[in-house]
């Protein structure tokens, strides 16, 4: 160690002799005042726009733009230069023989060289430093953990860096050639990841080769064994190198006893590496603060009640619009999607299966007027360089899987050992795939031995949750490439009739704007349903108060005359902006999301409450206090405006528009929810968007849910509020602090220069 540690002092007083090493430090120093002031400049500028701040540590650190992540781009381009004089110096000036003709073995000589790159390396890192020690002074509660994992990844990263330039010094006498070299290698370790990506075995070996995005999971705030053993494989694999290079030198070996041993030291490097980066070995530690990076504890605990393995097989058609995302070359990205299931269920088992049906996918078959499904299929794999042998006919399939319930869309099947089921799907919004809340809600329902079944009522014009159009409930209930559709969120449905008794399987009954009233069996069994404690949801509409009314008299509730109006400059009076009212915040976490948000009714009937006993009822939503009324008179509100008229009974007042109740039944919460609008979440409501108005009817509707299953779907993902939601400077002194890092950096130059002046004295 004595003699490492002497070759290591010894070049590190040539390197910081040199103006390179403080040039670097200097341009690096400038580099991150650019990078860090921009960042937190950016933050400034939003809080004083009175912008809510959250997450500022993640945001300032490791987001698009993000001081740390930015870094990464940059420190490649100085390990280079100082590495490509660390042997290559050596080699052409001849100093390499008198280290030859001393008691020095060649990893010392390397392993002294290398540690100099590790203290240098530190002097970098306690330059970022110097940016993380002032943001813990001017964000609140900085997510400290969190900023050391990033410096951590950041140093592994400068480590690994340098010990391939030192291997590239080594291998010439030409300095430049040394740096260019190391350059390239840093080029194609930064390409690997797309090299073979569509060979199975080929494709895992290469993206564990590439050095892209390795430090990312550092700077998120993660530390995971594969990352950690990755750099310290790259890093032994080069100083090895290295030290074979200067053995081959030192000993005049044959080239081919070279070479053997280069190419096994690598095959035996890549081999550690590929079962280090088996699911079953890998470990890790989520150093954020809320755990951020990681499963919630709800989703945790889903996990963990499964049985025995976890299989995921996904079914891509190679005619559907969603096929990218499984073809063969897309797959490790596929795969990362369920990253945080594989930490807690590392034996999961992944499979692709590849067919081809004719898909919805209406854009592909006008592109190619005429050619069959084959045709298509065939042309598409000659364009993705697939075989297309690899798709299965739909005849072959058909035999394996019926897939025409997913209309043939690209689509996974979970499978628990016992054989249990259940589909997780792709959705067409800006994400497509399934997250935290859509596949943990998929595997409750294969731990869950009662899933909550909804139905919905049928037989008397209702609301039909199987058909599109503008007033039906598809989009709600059923659509399969609907994120928030119930059955993506963890419940079943199915279509139920009151002609006999409600199956005790039925958790929650939904009976939406009926057309024509009950028979008395109908109302009977209803009311059997209703006193064994079965949830409900109501949902009447204008015009629908006789029919409707004796519903919700078994509750004490009725829906009242006339439909309630509010007049607006842009709308129809009919067209209601429900406000929230605060109580329903206690109910769901996601109505307690609805803060800020208002409920968009088109035609709705206020509710009287003022009959109901043995119930706790909560208000859940209300018509405006100004310019809103009950119209009795007018019905035609196209043609017409409706006056308020006092001599009718119509006057100016805030109506209720949808009620919670709830009661205590043989120990069990029996809670129904009714609406005075059926249209607030029909398909065409759930669609729409209208600019001038901030409505989530799509929050508002899974809060009823969650609230009406007790809390067990949808799945609740949600994580801790970050604490570091405030900065403890303004634009002013913004300015200021980029002032005084750019003040840094020319303290650094003077403090060179006044060391070069001292030396030149001497």
């Amino acid at each position: 160690m004595k003699i490492i540690y002497r070759i290591a002092l010894a070049e590190l007083q040539s390197l910081f002799y040199s103006p390179v090493a403080w040039l670097i430090l200097i341009v690096f120093s400038v580099q991150c005042t650019f990078a860090f002031t921009n960042v937190l400049d950016s933050a400034v500028v939003q809080e004083t726009m009175g912008m809510q701040m959250s997450s500022l540590t993640m945001n300032i650190y490791a987001g698009m733009e993000g001081f740390f992540k930015v870094l990464q781009n940059y420190i490649y381009l100085y390990i280079p230069l100082l590495t490509m004089g660390l042997m290559s110096g050596e080699l052409s000036s001849g100093s390499i023989k008198l280290l030859y003709s001393s008691p020095v073995r060649n990893s010392q000589i390397i392993l002294g060289k290398y540690l100099s790159m590790l203290v240098y390396g530190l002097v970098l890192v306690a330059i970022i430093a110097v940016y993380v020690v002032f943001s813990a002074f001017v964000i609140k509660d900085l997510d400290v953990p969190a900023v050391l994992t990033g410096l951590l990844g950041i140093y592994l990263l400068i480590c690994a860096y340098a010990s391939i330039g030192l291997f590239m010094s080594s291998v010439t006498s030409y300095q430049v050639v040394a740096a260019m070299g190391t350059l390239a290698i840093f080029a194609l370790l930064n390409v690997m990841k797309s090299v073979g990506q569509s060979i199975d075995l080929v494709r895992e070996i290469t993206y564990w080769l590439s050095i892209d995005g390795r430090c990312d999971q550092f700077v998120r705030g993660m530390i995971c064994s594969e990352d950690v053993l990755y750099f310290l494989i790259v890093i032994v694999l080069f100083l090895t190198l290295s030290i074979v290079r200067l053995g081959a030198i030192r000993q005049k070996a044959p080239w081919q006893a070279s070479l053997g041993k280069y190419v096994g030291i690598v095959i035996l490097a890549i081999g550690i590496g590929f079962l280090s980066s088996r699911p079953t070995l890998k470990c890790f530690y989520d150093a954020t603060a809320t755990k951020q990076l990681t499963l919630t504890p709800n989703s945790q605990n889903i996990v963990s009640q499964l049985k025995g393995k976890l299989t995921i097989t996904s079914y891509v058609n190679g005619l559907d619009e969603f096929n990218w995302t499984g073809t063969p070359a897309n797959r490790i990205y596929d795969q990362s999607f369920f990253e945080k299931y594989l930490r807690f269920k590392p034996d999961t088992k992944m499979k692709y299966m590849y067919y081809y049906h004719k898909s919805n996918n209406t854009r592909l078959y006008e592109m190619n007027p005429g050619l069959s499904d084959r045709q298509i299929m065939a042309k598409l794999c000659v364009a993705q360089g697939l075989d297309s042998n690899m798709y299965m006919p739909p005849e072959e399939m058909a035999k394996i899987i019926d897939l025409s319930s997913e209309d043939y869309h690209v689509v996974r099947v979970l499978e628990e050992e016992g054989g249990k089921k259940v589909f997780l799907r792709m959705f067409n919004d800006m994400w497509y795939y399934p997250m935290e809340a859509e596949i943990s809600a998929a595997i409750k329902q294969l731990t869950d031995d009662a899933p909550t079944v909804v139905g919905f009522l049928t037989g008397h014009g209702e609301r039909d949750c199987a058909k599109g159009g503008d007033r039906n409930y598809l989009r709600l209930a059923q659509e399969r490439t609907y994120r928030h559709a119930l059955i993506n969120q963890g419940f079943l449905v199915e279509s139920v009739a009151l002609t006999d008794e409600l199956p005790e399987k039925i958790g929650i009954l939904v009976i939406a704007d009926m057309q024509t009233s009950l028979s008395d069996s109908e109302m009977k069994h209803l009311k059997e349903y209703v006193s064994r404690g079965g949830n409900l949801l109501i949902a009447g509409d204008v015009r629908r108060q006789e029919v409707m009314n004796p519903v919700v008299d078994l509750f004490g509730v009725q829906f009242e005359k006339g439909q309630v109006v509010q007049l607006h400059e842009n709308f129809t009076p009919d067209f209601l902006w429900a406000q929230p009212l605060s109580g329903m915040e206690q109910l769901s976490y996601h109505l307690a999301g609805m803060r800020g948000k208002i409920v968009t009714m088109p035609g709705s009937v206020g509710l009287d409450y003022g009959q109901v006993s043995g119930f706790h009822v909560t208000p859940l939503l209300v018509s405006g206090e100004k310019d809103t009324w009950t119209e009795l008179e007018t019905t035609n509100f196209i043609d017409e405006h409706p006056i308020l008229n006092g001599e009718a009974g119509e006057m100016v007042q805030s109506s209720c528009l949808a009620l919670a109740l709830s009661r205590e039944i043989d120990g069990c919460q029996q809670k129904v929810i009714i609406l005075g609008d059926a249209d607030c979440i029909s398909n065409v409501e759930l669609k729409a968007y209208r600019k001038e108005i901030p409505a989530d009817n799509n929050t508002f509707i899974l809060g009823i849910f969650h609230w009406l299953s007790n809390g067990e779907y949808p799945v609740d993902v949600r994580r801790p509020a970050t604490p570091d939601d405030d900065l403890y400077i303004g634009v002013n002194g913004m300015k200021i602090t980029r002032y005084a890092f750019y003040a840094f950096s020319v303290l650094l130059l003077g403090l060179y220069l006044f060391l070069w002046y001292n030396r030149r004295r001497k």
